[in-house]
Formats: C-alpha cells, sequence, structure tokens
C-alpha cells in the first residue's frame, strides 16, 4: 500500500511476509511482492525454487503458516479456493475426458449458473481466442497436446478471472508448439484486466514474455521488476544465475587502475562496466552469448581454453572448456566444431562484464 497525501493505492494483489512451512522444511521464506492490475507476471526458476508452492498460495490451494494475502485490499489469507476468482492452468492436460471441447470450456460457467447464452458467448470467444472452434464437438482424447493445453488455457479465460496462475503450462508440449504458444500467449492476455502469473524455468522465455519477472531459489525471491531490468541489472550473483541459461561464466578478478587480473595473473583491460569502480577484488560475470570463439566488441579478454564438449543446434554453437581449472561457456551464432581436449582461443566482450563485490551484491 502506498499513501500519497490523502489519496490511498491498493495493489491489485498483494503478499506480505509470507511463509510456508511443510514440517520442519520452509518452503516459502518471508516473500512479499506485489502484482499491478492489468499485469503479466513470471516466476522466474529451477525446478523446487518454490513458483508454484507460491502459485497455491495464492489460489487459496494452500494456506501460509504466517503472513498475509490481500486482493484489492481485502485481506483473503484464510479464504477458499472455492471463493476466490482465481483460475490456474498446469503443464499437465487437465480436461474433463467424457466432456466434449465445448464443455471443457463451459464447465466453470456451468458451475457460476450462468445462462446457456452467456456460456455460448463467452466459450465462442474465448474459443476463436485460442483457434479452437473447429474443435468444439470433439472429446480430448481427438486432440493433439497442444489443442488439449489451448483447452485448459481456455477454461481458465472464460472464466473472467481476476488472477490467471499459468504453471510452466508449455513444459510438456513439442518444441514446435511451445514457440507457437509463447508468441500467442501475451496477445491473448493483452486486454484483460486480470493479473497473471506465469511460472518457468527457462530464462528465455522470460525474456520472450517482457512484463515483470520475480526471480526464485529455494524459496526466496531474490528480485523482482521489469523483465529486462531484472535480466540486465541483477541485484546480486545468485539473481545473475538464475537468469542465465547456459549458466553464467564467473570468476575473480582484482581492478587496478584500468586493468583486470584474471586466473592466473592473465591480465584484461577493464572495459566499459568496471571504469569508474574503485580498485580492489570483485567476482565477474560474463554470460555465455558474451564469450565466443572470434574477437567481438570492444574491450576484448582472452581466454587460452581446453575444449570439454561442442554442442551445435541448428546456427548456433555452445562451446563447454576449462580455463585455468574454471568451466567456461561460449555460446555464439555459427558453427564451431572444435574438436574435444582441443585448445582454443576464445574471446570475452568485457563491455558486458557483471561486477560483484565481496558480498555477491551487483556493483557495476
Amino acid at each position: 500500500m502506498f499513501q500519497i497525501g490523502e489519496l490511498v493505492f491498493r495493489m491489485a494483489l498483494e503478499l506480505r511476509n509470507i511463509v510456508k512451512k511443510d514440517g520442519g522444511n520452509t518452503i516459502i521464506y518471508d516473500a512479499s511482492i506485489s502484482f499491478e492490475p492489468r499485469s503479466f507476471n513470471i516466476l522466474l526458476g529451477t525446478t523446487l525454487a518454490g513458483k508454484t508452492t507460491l502459485m497455491q498460495l495464492i489460489a487459496g490451494i494452500q494456506k501460509p503458516t504466517s503472513g498475509k494475502i490481500f486482493h484489492k485490499g481485502k485481506d483473503v489469507t484464510g479464504m477458499a479456493v472455492q471463493k476466490r476468482n482465481v483460475s490456474m492452468v498446469y503443464q499437465q492436460f487437465i480436461n474433463y475426458p467424457n466432456f466434449s471441447v465445448y464443455e471443457n470450456i463451459a464447465s466453470p460457467l456451468r458451475v457460476a449458473g450462468m445462462t446457456n447464452a452467456e456460456i455460448g458467448r463467452r466459450v465462442g470467444k474465448a474459443a476463436e481466442l485460442l483457434r479452437l472452434g473447429p474443435m468444439l464437438q470433439r472429446k480430448p482424447s481427438e486432440l493433439s497436446g497442444g489443442q488439449q493445453q489451448r483447452t485448459a488455457i481456455a477454461r481458465a479465460l472464460v472464466k473472467d478471472s481476476d488472477i490467471i496462475l499459468l504453471d510452466e503450462p508449455l513444459a510438456n508440449l513439442d518444441y514446435k508448439l511451445r514457440e507457437e504458444l509463447r508468441e500467442e500467449l501475451p496477445k491473448i492476455f493483452a486486454d484483460r484486466d486480470a493479473i497473471v502469473v506465469y511460472a518457468t524455468t527457462e530464462p528465455s522465455e522470460a525474456l520472450l514474455f517482457g512484463g515483470n519477472t520475480a526471480t526464485m531459489h529455494e524459496g526466496r525471491i531474490t528480485q523482482f521488476g521489469p523483465t529486462s531490468t531484472s535480466y540486465r541489472r541483477p541485484v546480486d550473483l545468485l539473481t545473475a544465475q538464475v537468469f542465465s541459461d547456459p549458466p553464467i561464466n564467473t570468476t575473480k578478478a582484482e581492478k587496478r587502475g584500468q586493468t583486470l587480473s584474471v586466473f592466473s595473473n592473465q591480465k584484461w583491460p577493464v572495459g566499459e562496466a568496471g571504469r569508474k569502480l574503485k580498485d580492489g577484488e570483485y567476482t565477474i560475470g560474463i554470460r555465455p552469448h558474451n564469450v565466443a570463439p572470434f574477437k567481438h566488441g570492444k574491450s576484448i579478454g582472452t581466454l587460452n581454453a581446453k575444449v570439454i564438449v561442442t554442442e551445435i543446434s541448428g546456427s548456433e554453437s555452445v562451446i563447454h572448456a576449462t580455463v585455468d581449472g574454471h568451466t567456461w561457456i561460449s555460446q555464439s551464432h555459427g558453427i564451431h566444431a572444435l574438436p574435444i581436449g582441443s585448445q582454443a582461443e576464445l574471446y570475452a566482450d568485457l563491455d558486458q562484464c557483471l561486477f560483484f563485490d565481496g558480498n555477491n551484491r551487483l556493483v557495476s
């Protein structure tokens, strides 16, 4: 809640100091986060980061051990899930097998006691958005995986929920269907008043959707804000690691003047990001797409590397290599089939370097 003079602005959905324990284990640690109306929000973290638990707490499926949840200024912490205007879509295709697609989508509206005319209008609109019109009389067993998931999403849309929770809804789809729905989902939700919360393990998915991202690690929210900011300016090294796939490259570095000493006293130019930092010891982080087997950028750090393995996917190469006992990863366009065990020079764009202090907090 923010108060400016006599004006009070209430967030549409606010979690205050939420803790969730299961026996002696803490699953969610003191989570405080606010979601604005008409916003698309992402929970980004690895498996077991706490994303699903946080969503179930929002939905009312689980109750917090301590803390409060407010929706439109009202305390809904102990409210039953049936009384909350919330829809949730899981990564599994949860549809009623004996119902047609039409009846699957219409089911929450029938429970709400709506008229057949209103049900028909809403189902028709949702089916049009998700391109399910020709399939409304089919059973789920007659649908592809992507069509089944579209049906589950349509059922969430048709309810006109205040909050829509999507728990890795594309994880079980094949690549083509996943890419197709990734492009469509932001458009589908763009003109709705609902708060959308979308859980994913993939940083690339968060970047594609934009909106706001909360990075999560082992039950803790490490950062929340505009997705581009969370990516470009992670508050700490842990957040940078959550928001990097392949993993971010790191090493200790000592800055003296405009020179960095890295690895076995190798000298690199500081680069744009670190020029104004005072001399001292830092941990530096460079994302794999800023390391390549060819020179790029104005400030270049050379790595004398031994190749562990090279992965080639389409027109992209991912090279895993050791540098003075450290494993570093290069991700670049083009086919670079470097032999396993070979010596290779990799080049880091130091203008894109992140600097972290002794407490692993971002300083530049």
